[in-house]
């Protein structure tokens, strides 16, 4: 009954031919460029699924640039998310897919704050459309919440000379791009702030956050950044070096075949091959116009966009498929596990060990450097670290990377995410809390939380640890020094 009355009402107003936001209060329903969007209601919030951003990204339009939609006025109704994009994990995963999905509170006016979130995965893997990225949590609390596909894998960095008309190999970060030009055309339609965006993400995607911070085109597309565990140092591969990886990719799909038609499973299992003998073959690369520096030497540069940023990242940053890269660093760093007992005495194992120097030398020690840089530019930055374990699982910890996401958002229930204890929701409630006060203000302080000083010429951060969540000196100082120290040689 209520789609049907929400219908009725939509055809109501399109009758009119007004192209404007909805009175609040009636019905899910937004007029955009590329059409009109009836969304469904659950609770408090209204959510509208699988909204194209851009063209189908197949046949011709494989490996170009996001197309724009053509302007429309028919009515399509907003209740599925789409298609995850192409992956081989996901058995729905479809080249078709960029698609976002827009999350508002239902009855409340506007305009509100925006968030959008850009999944993590490695550039090769995951979805805007995974259940533990709901936004109804955060909406409810009076933001607008978008979170997007984009593509992933080969059909998302593959630089090959064969695809030189369309662009560099980047096609993933100008989908972000694109998706974010949608936003700020058509989330006004939805009761959102186009000049008050925040970005946020994990990995991958807070790795694509900082490269929109450092690239113009998508300058005064957001107004406000928060980097989540973040391996900051990482080097972004030549476009010769990009480039050899698309040629070992074309050779491994066998037979010649015009890129642009071979089919998508032979695509996934040449990608696949690729990705056994090297891990890091899709992901951003310098093209010489998206991306012409590499993160750090932007973010020591100054080069970045100077906006309010929140940057952080976990006590533990490993995962349940990380056991080979750990090794590599190891190995890379010339550090006998004996040595490094001597950074980390609290460690009962070679493992933990291993683990902590893993965690310390790819992501603690480079988001505290990336921090101390965009707080030397002037602009307001928060440094936090994630040390809080769940109650339930502090017998068997999980994996430790991306464990933040889940409080963030307040999903539970779902896969990848447990059922919280009432400690557990007090802590989840005041995280949020600060995600949601730094998007409406760029200050993520307030009036009921632990005080949470900048970073400013100090390193101080937030710890949100087992027993309290605090604001202070890094108790990790010491150690972070001398990593930072053989980072530089």
């Amino acid at each position: 009954m209520r789609s049907l009355l929400a219908f009725i009402a939509a055809f109501a107003l399109l009758c009119t031919g007004r192209a404007v936001a909805q009175p609040v209060g009636q019905f899910p329903f937004a007029l955009t460029r590329e059409g009109q969007m009836l969304g469904a209601v659950e609770g408090e919030v209204a959510s509208f699924k699988g909204l194209a951003y851009a063209a189908p990204p197949v046949g011709s339009l494989r490996w170009r640039p996001p197309q724009a939609l053509p302007e429309s006025s028919e009515m399509s109704m907003a209740y599925e998310y789409g298609a995850p994009c192409l992956q081989p994990s996901l058995p729905a995963a479809r080249e078709n897919c960029l698609t976002l999905n827009v999350f508002r509170p239902f009855g409340v006016d506007g305009p509100l704050p925006v968030m959008v979130f850009i999944h993590g995965g490695g550039f090769v893997k995951g979805t805007a459309n995974d259940p533990l990225f709901d936004g109804a949590r955060l909406a409810q609390a009076g933001l607008i919440v978008v979170t997007v596909n984009y593509r992933l894998g080969a059909l998302g960095w593959l630089t090959h000379p064969a695809l030189s008309d369309g662009g560099s190999g980047n096609f993933g970060l100008m989908d972000q791009i694109a998706a974010l030009r949608w936003v700020h055309e058509n989330i006004a339609a939805f009761g959102g702030d186009a000049n008050n965006v925040t970005l946020f993400g994990n990995d991958a995607g807070a790795t694509s956050i900082a490269l929109l911070m450092l690239c113009a085109q998508s300058r005064n597309l957001f107004q406000k950044a928060i980097l989540q565990s973040m391996p900051g140092r990482t080097r972004l591969p030549s476009s010769q070096g990009a480039e050899t990886a698309g040629r070992q990719f074309v050779a491994a799909l066998g037979q010649q075949a015009d890129l642009r038609t071979v089919e998508p499973a032979r695509l996934l299992a040449g990608e696949k091959r690729l990705l056994e003998k090297s891990p890091r073959s899709f992901m951003p690369a310098m093209d010489g116009d998206l991306v012409t520096e590499d993160i750090a030497a932007g973010f020591a540069a100054g080069h970045e966009s100077r906006i309010p940023l929140i940057i952080g990242s976990n006590d533990d940053e490993t995962r349940y498929d990380s056991e080979l890269e750990v090794k590599e660093m190891l190995s890379a760093s010339g550090e006998s596990i004996d040595e490094l007992r001597k950074l980390y005495p609290d460690a009962a194992r070679s493992s933990d060990v291993a683990a902590s120097f893993y965690t310390d030398k790819v992501f603690s020690e480079p988001v505290r450097m990336l921090a101390r840089l965009h707080a030397a530019t002037g602009a307001p930055t928060f440094r936090y670290r994630f040390a809080y374990v769940p109650e339930g699982r502090r017998g068997n910890p999980d994996e430790g990377h991306g464990r933040e996401l889940q409080f963030i958002f307040g999903v539970e229930g779902v896969p990848g995410a447990g059922i919280f204890s009432r400690r557990d929701r007090e802590v989840a409630n005041r995280m949020r809390a600060y995600w949601i006060n730094f998007a409406r203000s760029g200050d993520p302080n307030g009036a009921e939380l632990p005080h949470w000083d900048a970073a400013a010429d100090r390193d101080h951060l937030l710890l949100i640890a087992n027993d309290r969540t605090a604001s202070g000196d890094d108790p990790w100082g010491e150690r972070l020094d001398r990593l930072a120290g053989e980072s530089k040689k």
